[in-house]
């Protein structure tokens, strides 16, 4: 069974990661809100908030976790040559609004959408914190894509990317991995698994490896 939690509950409720469930995988709990004190104690433990508009919010620990460690980024020949020849330009919390709007808008392939107001709004306070942040892609001055999270400590959370560009979204990740080289983000948390990301060079690990990189004392890179 799923912990219910309630608004005025303190934002570190959550109970132990090990109970989130196998079916469908990760699920941990329900309810409360989106206070910046609540989302910055569920990245702080490896839980992470999703749902639909009308459902609760429910938060989320899968075990494997989906992570792209950022010396395995895998930069294809193609992806190279667009870098080169586009004329992308990257830039770091620049617009973070904009990106978040973008990541919401329908797609063609997904006309709705699990970045409600509500959560826009949860995000654009944690940026005013400092806590989240936002890669743009524009060329020619126009912003043609994006992606933005959550940075806990060495761990980069990854939430949503866009693009209105071919590779567009592949630029702001590309951009985010040379970040994180020079910064030391030990990785990138993607937290489900999907074909375009492998592709990129995402892998499973662990949940306790994952919550392992989470902590001031934790793993090193690989």
């Amino acid at each position: 069974m799923i912990a219910w939690l309630a608004p005025g509950d303190p934002p570190d409720s959550f109970p132990p990661v090990a109970r989130a469930l196998r079916d469908p995988p990760g699920l941990l709990a329900a309810g409360g809100d989106l206070s910046s004190e609540r989302l910055l104690a569920a990245y702080q433990r490896g839980i992470f908030p999703w749902y639909s508009p009308g459902q609760p919010v429910l938060w989320w620990s899968p075990d494997p976790r989906e992570v792209l460690f950022p010396k395995e980024f895998h930069r294809s020949r193609s992806l190279a040559r667009t870098l080169r020849n586009r004329g992308f330009e990257c830039s770091l919390d620049q617009d973070f609004a904009a990106v978040i709007d973008a990541c919401a808008a329908p797609r063609a392939h997904s006309p709705g959408t699990w970045i409600t107001p509500q959560m826009r709004s949860a995000y654009c306070l944690l940026h005013a914190r400092g806590a989240a942040h936002s890669l743009e892609v524009r060329r020619g001055g126009r912003l043609v894509g994006g992606i933005y999270g959550v940075r806990i400590g060495r761990v980069f959370c990854g939430e949503s990317m866009f693009s209105h560009e071919a590779d567009a979204s592949k630029a702001a990740l590309e951009a985010l991995v040379r970040m994180s080289l020079a910064d030391g983000t030990a990785l990138i948390d993607c937290q489900m698994p999907s074909p375009h990301l492998r592709s990129l060079g995402s892998r499973p690990i662990p949940r306790s490896e994952f919550l392992g990189y989470l902590d001031p004392a934790g793993a090193a890179q690989p």
